[in-house]
C-alpha cells in the first residue's frame, strides 16, 4: 500500500474521530438512500404548501357548471415539429337521450402554454398582490380547457384546489406535531423524572386517554367546535383536538426512559449544581434518546396528516371553504361518481406518498442519530 493512501486513511479517520456530533448524524444519514429520496419529497411538499396559489391555474373556489367532472386534459407538446405545449379546445353539450353532460375536443382551437402566466389574483404572503402563476394558457376563460387533474362535481379544477390544500393538510400535521410534542416530552419527562403521586396522576390521565376508542373520541371531540367559527378558528381547533390525544404514546416512551436514565451520573451532578427539573429534562436528558424522539416525530406527522383527512373525509373535520386533502377526498364519498370521475382519488395518492415519504425520512432520521450506530 503506498505511503499516498496511507495518509489519505489517516485523514479520514482523523475527519471522522475529530467531526461534530450533527457531522456525523449528516454523514450517516446520508448513506440511507430511502430516506434522502423521502426527505426530498417532504421538502417539496413543504415548499408547495408555501406557494400553492403560484402553482395553480384557476382559483380554486371558482366553479363552471360547463365543465362538471371534466377528465383531464391532455397537453400537447409539438405543434407539428415545433417543441410548443398546447391545448386543444373544448366544446360541452347535453346527450338528448341522458342528459349527461359531455365533451367534444376542438382541434379547430389551440391555446399555448405560458410560463409566468396572468391568472386570477392572489395575495403573496400579506405583502402584494399579482395575477402571475407558473403555467397557464392564453385565454382561461373563453372555451380554453386546462386542467392537468380534471375538475370535480362542481366544476372546479381539481389541480389548483390539490395545491390548497397541500398547505392545510401538511401545516396540520406540522403544527399538531408540535404540540404533541411538547406535551408528550414535559409530561413524560415529569412523571419519569419525579415519580410518586405526579407519576400516578399523568399516568392514569394517559390510560383514562388510551382507553377511549379513537375514532368516537374525534367524532365527540370535532362535534364540540361549534358551527359558527370561521375558517380559522376551526383549523385551529381540529390542530389542537388532534394532538391532545396524539402525546399519550410519546410520553409513555419518555417515562420509561427517564426511570431508567435519572440516577445517572450526569443527572445527579445536574440536581447537585442547582439545575431545575425543566432543564435537567430538556437540557440534559431528552438529548440521551434524541434518536427515539426523532422517529417518533417523523412518524406522528403523517399520523397528524391521516388523522385530519380521516376526519375531514367523515365530514367531522374541517369542512368547506376550507381545502383538505381530507374535504377534496369527501367528494369520493360517492361510487357513482368515482365510477364516473375516478380522478377524484388523486389525493389520497398524494397521502400515500406524504405517509411513505415521513416513514422514510423518520428511519434514516433514527438510524443517524442513534449513538450506538457505527
Amino acid at each position: 500500500m503506498s505511503t499516498e493512501t496511507l495518509k489519505e486513511r489517516q485523514e479520514e479517520q482523523d475527519s471522522y474521530y475529530l467531526a461534530s456530533q450533527w457531522k456525523l448524524v449528516w454523514w450517516r444519514f446520508r448513506r440511507h438512500k430511502l430516506a434522502i429520496i423521502g426527505t426530498a419529497v417532504v421538502l417539496l411538499l413543504y415548499l408547495v404548501s408555501l406557494f400553492p396559489e403560484f402553482l395553480a391555474v384557476y382559483d380554486p373556489h371558482e366553479r363552471d357548471k360547463k365543465k362538471l367532472y371534466l377528465a383531464p386534459t391532455a397537453v400537447h407538446f409539438f405543434d407539428g415539429w415545433k417543441p410548443t405545449p398546447f391545448v386543444y379546445g373544448l366544446k360541452s353539450a347535453r346527450d338528448p337521450k341522458t342528459l349527461k353532460l359531455i365533451f367534444e375536443i376542438d382541434e379547430s382551437k389551440k391555446y399555448y402554454l405560458k410560463f409566468f402566466a396572468k391568472g386570477y389574483e392572489w395575495e403573496f404572503f400579506w405583502l402584494f398582490k399579482t395575477q402571475r402563476h407558473l403555467i397557464g394558457i392564453d385565454d382561461l376563460g373563453k372555451g380554453a380547457a386546462f386542467h392537468i387533474l380534471g375538475t370535480d362535481r362542481m366544476g372546479r379544477d381539481l389541480w389548483s384546489r390539490l395545491m390548497l390544500a397541500t398547505r392545510i393538510s401538511m401545516s396540520v400535521g406540522l403544527l399538531g406535531v408540535a404540540i404533541s410534542l411538547f406535551l408528550g416530552v414535559l409530561l413524560g419527562g415529569l412523571s419519569g423524572y419525579y415519580g410518586g403521586w405526579i407519576d400516578v396522576l399523568i399516568q392514569r390521565l394517559i390510560e383514562f386517554l388510551r382507553s377511549i376508542p379513537t375514532i368516537p373520541l374525534w367524532i365527540a371531540l370535532a362535534a364540540s367546535v361549534p358551527r359558527d367559527w370561521s375558517v380559522v378558528k376551526v383549523y385551529f381547533a381540529i390542530t389542537v383536538l388532534i394532538s391532545f390525544i396524539g402525546w399519550t404514546g410519546l410520553a409513555r416512551e419518555v417515562r420509561g426512559r427517564f426511570l431508567v436514565i435519572r440516577e445517572e451520573d450526569y443527572v445527579v451532578a445536574a440536581v447537585v449544581y442547582g439545575s431545575n427539573a425543566i432543564r435537567n429534562i430538556f437540557v440534559h436528558m431528552v438529548p440521551n434518546f434524541l434518536s427515539h424522539i426523532i422517529m417518533t416525530t417523523t412518524l406522528a406527522v403523517p399520523s397528524m396528516i391521516l388523522a385530519e383527512t380521516s376526519l375531514s373525509f367523515l365530514g367531522l373535520g374541517l369542512r368547506q371553504p376550507v381545502i383538505s386533502w381530507g374535504v377534496l377526498l369527501s367528494e369520493a364519498q360517492n361510487l357513482r361518481a368515482v365510477a364516473s370521475a375516478p380522478w377524484l382519488l388523486i389525493p389520497g395518492g398524494f397521502v400515500l406518498v406524504t405517509v411513505l415519504a415521513f416513514n422514510f425520512m423518520g428511519d434514516g432520521l433514527r438510524d443517524a442519530a442513534d449513538p450506538y450506530a457505527n
